[in-house]
């Protein structure tokens, strides 16, 4: 017997694994979470690069609600490797289920666009492909050799998956060097299984370290965001851990709830409570802290870049 599958009348959820699950709470957003809707020249100028050379960003698949300001801007994230994760992650609205194949011309492909978009700094990011023998290492590493070569100027910024159980994977990444390597750990231990349950805590802690330790000089950041049911303490003692792996750079955001069937917004953290965050942040020892409601690893990551580099060379 055949099954046929009607997925032009019913197409597949976005998140098939999330179908099922009971509906969320949604909460009201409070006014320092508003934003304006994108419609500006720039917007829409940045947008047409991107669909003529047929990328995936991850301020549109993840529903980056700066996505107007930094796209006005040309500034993108550009995420590598389809746009379909083999994670299902709580919090996460990138899609869910079994990618196709890497597409051998993306590396050639962002190089163009990186040139074309006269980017002084760029990110990329990709969703996770563990069902690669190398969790996609050596494609972060062609993308990297690409951009160096359409682009020579531009300085690069990875946001890697964290690579469990590939072993070598990570190496191949910091050997075609980086300027950042960004790990985001996205909450604190104690929420992990609810939030991030393919992940562990203490691998992508680990994977931190590792760069460090494999090139002393490339400058490591990570994330984190608010709002999970997290305790004060809690990211107070993430702090301290990352300072522990000799991490430069820390940011630290609001959750947004991407809809009914993802975790639920435990609280609004009211953006005093994120200043605080980032002097204490600052206290620990961090070259850099980007702290705000709004904050997202990506954003502004040029200008952050640029006062991260300074702040090393005043030590």
């Amino acid at each position: 017997m055949a099954v046929v599958l009607d997925l032009v009348s019913n197409p597949r959820p976005r998140h098939p694994e999330k179908a099922h699950r009971p509906d969320s709470p949604v909460q009201k957003k409070p006014d320092w979470i508003r934003v304006k809707a994108p419609v500006t020249p720039g917007y829409f100028a940045t947008r047409a690069i991107m669909r003529e050379n047929g990328l995936v960003t991850v301020c549109e698949e993840a529903g980056c609600p700066n996505i107007g300001d930094c796209w006005e801007k040309k500034h993108a994230t550009f995420m590598i490797m389809g746009d379909t994760c083999t994670r299902a992650c709580a919090f996460c609205n990138v899609k869910t289920g079994l990618p196709g194949a890497l597409d051998p011309n993306e590396p050639g492909h962002v190089g163009a666009a990186t040139a074309k978009l006269g980017l002084a700094h760029i990110v990329v990011t990709s969703v996770d492909r563990d069902d690669l023998a190398d969790g996609g290492a050596r494609h972060f590493a062609d993308t990297i050799g690409a951009i160096r070569r359409h682009a020579p100027g531009t300085t690069i910024e990875v946001l890697t998956p964290d690579f469990l159980r590939k072993d070598g994977a990570l190496e191949v990444v910091v050997e075609a060097r980086p300027d950042v390597f960004n790990h985001n750990l996205e909450t604190v231990p104690s929420r992990y299984l609810a939030v991030r349950p393919g992940a562990r805590y203490f691998h992508s802690l680990r994977l931190l370290q590792r760069v460090k330790e494999l090139d002393p000089a490339m400058f490591t950041k990570s994330g984190i965001m608010l709002g999970l049911g997290e305790e004060r303490n809690e990211v107070l003692q993430v702090m301290d851990d990352l300072r522990s792996a000799d991490v430069d750079f820390i940011t630290i955001g609001q959750y947004l709830q991407p809809s009914r069937k993802h975790h639920e917004v435990v609280r609004f953290v009211p953006p005093d409570e994120f200043k605080a965050l980032e002097t204490i942040a600052y206290s620990k020892g961090f070259l850099m802290v980007a702290a705000s409601p709004l904050t997202r690893s990506s954003h502004h990551a040029g200008e952050d870049f640029s006062r991260l580099r300074a702040a090393r060379a005043t030590l």
